[in-house]
């Protein structure tokens, strides 16, 4: 049975180090589109090697790149990634098979993320990220860091995971959320949020529950443990910010 077509869509700024695992996970799309902010290492020629379209772009914000690299593909359906993730060989059959006759006009994948120096546990929480999508019926969202697509439609999911390889080290983890926290303290300045002290003392320790216990990251061991605090870290940080900026008037 033949099945739609299928466009797979990244933006990329120096991602050599990912994007060959990335794009070999994908090869039985029938379109690859690339959109580069401006990489100078072996991005493109990566890119090259598995005869992706290739288009520059100086990067116009998190939402509104990836929506210009989705506005790029030719197929109605598409299957949007990060360059530092790739595809299970068992999600690649779930989206094949999804494809043959779609029920609905968007699917939720759950994402299996690496804690440092490994992956976490199976039975952990996988966060579900929609992510394939009919392109006619959605747009991405304008929530800064974490835009997203947002469907009219029915959604569903499918249950096979991709896995993410943006954070090998603690380094890299903290640096991120150095620059995330800096971004949603922004937001959250501009929006004039509330009881930002209490915030401060009351949700990172939640936050640590939330992502140590419920989510079980316990089940990933030591790797687990630094995850769940860098996390409760992160929702410390974003407080202690507005609280600086609003000390420095802005």
């Amino acid at each position: 049975m033949t099945r739609e077509p299928l466009s797979v869509v990244l933006t990329t700024m120096n991602n050599q180090a990912t994007l060959d695992r990335c794009l070999a996970s994908v090869r039985f799309a029938d379109e690859l589109v690339v959109l580069d902010s401006g990489s100078v290492d072996r991005t493109r020629e990566i890119a090259a090697d598995y005869r992706a379209r290739w288009f520059v772009q100086a990067f116009l914000g998190y939402g509104p790149q990836k929506q210009a690299a989705i506005d790029k593909a030719t197929h109605r359906w598409v299957l949007l990634l990060d360059a530092d993730e790739a595809l299970t060989p068992a999600l690649q059959a779930a989206i094949k098979a999804a494809l043959i006759a779609p029920d609905c006009d968007g699917y939720r994948l759950p994402r299996r993320e690496q804690l440092f120096w490994r992956m976490q546990h199976p039975a952990s929480h996988h966060n579900a990220m929609l992510r394939l999508f009919d392109r006619t019926r959605a747009r991405m969202s304008d929530d800064g860091i974490h835009a997203q697509p947002r469907v009219e439609g029915r959604i569903g999911s499918l249950k096979p995971w991709f896995e993410h390889y943006g954070e090998p080290d603690i380094s890299t983890k903290v640096e991120k959320i150095n620059r995330y926290s800096s971004a949603t303290a922004a937001a959250k300045f501009e929006r004039g949020v509330s009881l930002v002290w209490l915030r401060l003392l009351v949700q990172p320790p939640l936050m640590f529950l939330k992502s140590y216990v419920v989510r079980r990251r316990f089940l990933s061991g030591g790797a687990g443990l630094i995850g769940s605090a860098i996390d409760a870290f992160h929702v410390f940080l974003k407080y202690a910010k507005v609280i600086e900026r609003r000390r420095r008037g802005g």
